[in-house]
């Protein structure tokens, strides 16, 4: 129970640096700096660091033969496809919390995942919760009035970081029996700076301008976004996979609109309605009542 415990403080920690990730990201976004760039420079940094405080707790980083593919697999899908799409999406959609929202329709396709490969156990009350909880994050992120002419490709591209992040989660599970969450995310990283690389080299640096991509408010959002977002936030929440499940631990993604909106209406001064807070407590009961049935099974 004591590991459980911390796995659920950890998957509470990540997702909350998750719904602060939009509003670093989104900050970026306005100040023109090009995914192509700040999304390379965050991953390389979070897999340097990792290495590093790998080494220090002297943890073994050898990759067996047979895991090299899975290894290249979840690089492939996270960071590299998830972060280029998210980040697209977000540009597109122009909404933090939109973009949040989609997200967090990771736990149904995540629970198919921990059904059909697996065969992990739910009630039909635990599918009900993760319904609930989406109706009222729909209820929360409903602010929009007329959407912007890439809106609906936005949307489109999200769904394709959805299923990436879904596969990644797979792949995590599959190695955490075997290896120190730490470990994992750093080859991760790693693995998916390589994948960033012709992207960095072309899009990304084209349009450098030293005095404002080496300014602070470039490097501060950056910074935050690789080291808190990245290589801290990924950490925990491998360890969380390992001790709650997939499709458990993918439930609380459903709760990173909720504090996306809080978040940024205490540093994006961006308002909630009535509505949206009643959206919020919504969102809350249907976690709850996800989690509950499931520690009253077990």
């Amino acid at each position: 129970m004591k590991g459980k415990w911390s796995a659920y403080l950890a998957a509470v920690g990540t997702i909350t640096l998750w719904g602060m990730s939009y509003i670093w990201s989104d900050r970026l976004l306005d100040l023109k700096i090009p995914v192509e760039f700040f999304v390379p420079v965050r991953t390389l940094l979070a897999g340097i660091l990792l290495f590093i405080l790998n080494k220090i707790a002297q943890y073994d980083m050898r990759i067996r033969r047979k895991d090299w593919l899975k290894y290249l697999l979840l690089a492939l899908c996270m960071p590299f496809i998830y972060f280029v799409a998210e980040t697209y999406g977000l540009q597109f959609t122009d909404s933090p919390t939109i973009t949040s929202l989609i997200i967090a329709t990771n736990p149904l396709f995540a629970m198919m995942v921990g059904l059909l490969i697996f065969k992990e156990k739910f009630s039909p009350v635990n599918i009900l919760g993760v319904f609930v909880t989406l109706g009222g994050l729909w209820l929360v992120t409903y602010t929009r009035t007329e959407p912007g002419p890439m809106f609906y490709w936005g949307i489109l591209i999200l769904f394709i970081a959805v299923m990436a992040e879904v596969s990644q989660i797979a792949f995590t599970k599959s190695l955490s029996d075997t290896y120190a969450p730490s470990v994992i995310v750093m080859y991760q990283f790693l693995f998916g700076a390589v994948f960033f690389l012709p992207l960095f080299l072309t899009k990304g640096i084209a349009q450098f301008d030293a005095a404002l991509y080496l300014s602070w408010k470039v490097l501060y959002p950056t910074l935050s976004l690789a080291l808190l977002c990245s290589a801290t936030a990924f950490t925990i929440w491998a360890y969380a996979i390992k001790h709650l499940g997939v499709a458990h631990t993918s439930v609380f993604l459903a709760v990173c609109p909720l504090l996306t909106a809080i978040l940024a209406f205490l540093f994006a001064d961006e308002r909630l309605t009535a509505l949206q807070w009643g959206g919020m407590a919504i969102a809350m009961a249907g976690i709850y009542l996800t989690q509950r049935v499931t520690e009253k099974k077990n």
